[in-house]
């Protein structure tokens, strides 16, 4: 296993050999690695069947875009909590050891959602619905479990791989985290019009297995240095330290920014009922296609080790991101104003509208996978082993509470306006601040966001 001390995680990266295609070295050079990231990605497929599952689920006990929304507007505080405390955690106990707690706990959930699912079918055929309210606790329970596990697994990378391996292993990440939204909503989608809700959350329940099998194998992972206890002391450092981080926080900020105004998912079950057409079908489509951009960038990603100003490269790709998703509220607005009518199944869809919507949509994965590549590697490189964990939290918190707040601004104005709006809006958002932030927001040191180099990395 690589050097898990301080010195060695934030080495400088040596120059890595030039390449077009993603380079799988970390795979090689770490098992424990190659483990989590292999039983991360099947696991990771069953956890989108669920959340695409979850929408569909409320939207047709409920038929409210707003109610699906809320999904997501229910978790964001309980999620928040658990990021940053989290994350303290993390830098005072055994990753490991909260990685299996925190896995356990998300499993429970989704058993939780299989019962409730076949509940309400049993319910349905007797002419009655279950609330939507317990589906919305249960995904809370299962987002706030999900985000402690994501920030621990993230703060424990830095102990496993060299860091010259962590923008490669970033991108490997894409590709696990592109196949899990291709597949999975893919898969929802075809199970939910096939064989029902029921069955596509137990089909999360078990692929979960292999995900905690790699987590499982992990090998021990306690604190480096002096033990300290858990409390708000030790949260209160990691503030402290983000308020000198000037770089960290401006990340945090313009990934705030996008996924704010640039999520559309929240709209998939509108549109595939009411302005596309498909239903289950095309939503799981359309949650696939950014997915689609996203394993590209992955693929093609060998030129990242190469490229060390950052912070230009997160700024470019999340304009590009914006004014994907302003074409794609264009376009939903001119399918709307046209004479088409939507109808269930593969035969009621307008299939030149959701060409092209998939389109935007791996347009925006696919930009929204090199800002990940950079953010992550910046953190990691920037930020040393005892502080990880605590700003891995925040980074959590950042990276699942902005989509929500994006889902119940989308839902919002949808409901309120139209379901062109939110995306044709929030793109403009999107290309004029990050313009204006990435530019005038300056540290002490004079430099902005723009001039972060990773051969010095200033937190």
């Amino acid at each position: 296993m690589p050097d898990s001390t301080p010195d060695a995680s934030r080495a400088v990266e040596s120059k890595p050999r030039q390449r077009r295609m993603v380079d799988l070295a970390p795979l090689r050079a770490s098992p424990a690695f190659a483990r989590l990231w292999f039983g991360g990605a099947i696991a990771g497929i069953g956890a989108q069947m669920s959340i695409v599952a979850v929408g569909l689920q409320i939207y047709d006990i409920t038929e409210s875009t707003f109610m699906v929304g809320l999904v997501g507007g229910a978790a964001l505080l309980p999620m928040i909590a658990a990021g940053l405390w989290g994350g303290m955690l993390a830098d005072v106990f055994d990753r490991r050891k909260i990685l299996i707690v925190s896995s356990l706990v998300g499993w429970l959930s989704t058993l939780g959602l299989v019962a409730l699912s076949t509940w309400d079918a049993v319910m349905l055929s007797q002419g009655e619905r279950v609330e939507a309210w317990p589906f919305l606790v249960i995904t809370t329970i299962n987002a706030v479990a999900a985000t402690i596990s994501s920030a621990t697994r993230s703060a424990l990378i830095g102990r496993i791989l060299p860091s010259d391996m962590i923008s490669r292993a970033a991108a490997l990440n894409g590709i696990a985290f592109g196949l899990t939204l291709t597949i999975g909503p893919a898969f929802a989608g075809i199970l939910a019009a096939t064989v029902g809700l029921p069955w596509t959350f137990a089909a999360d329940a078990v692929l979960f297995t292999a995900g905690f099998l790699g987590v499982w194998m992990l090998p021990a992972l306690p604190r480096i240095g002096e033990p300290v206890r858990a409390g708000w002391a030790v949260m209160r450092e990691g503030f402290s330290f983000l308020k000198r981080a000037p770089n960290i926080r401006m990340s945090f900020i313009v990934d705030i920014v996008a996924m704010t105004f640039g999520r559309p998912y929240v709209l998939f079950p509108a549109l595939g009922a009411t302005v596309i057409g498909g239903g289950a079908l095309t939503v799981g489509a359309l949650t696939a296609a950014g997915a689609v951009g996203t394993i590209l960038t992955s693929l093609f990603s060998g030129p990242v080790a190469r490229v060390h100003r950052h912070g230009i490269a997160i700024a470019r790709s999340i304009t590009v991101f914006g004014l994907f998703g302003l074409a794609f509220g264009v376009i939903v607005a001119a399918v709307g104003v046209s004479d088409f009518t939507a109808a269930p199944g593969w035969s009621g869809i307008h299939w030149a509208a959701l060409i092209t919507l998939g389109l935007m949509l791996a347009g925006m994965g696919a930009s929204d996978e090199v800002s990940a590549i950079f953010r992550q590697t910046m953190l990691i490189q920037a930020v040393p082993d005892q502080m990880r964990g605590r700003l891995q939290g925040v980074f959590i918190v950042v990276v699942t509470g902005g989509p929500r707040i994006g889902d119940m601004y989308a839902g919002v104005l949808a409901t309120a306006v139209a379901l062109w709006f939110p995306p044709l809006v929030g793109g403009i958002a999107i290309v004029a601040l990050i313009a204006i932030l990435t530019r005038v927001h300056r540290a002490r040191s004079g430099q902005t966001f723009r001039d972060y180099d990773a051969l010095n990395p200033v937190p």
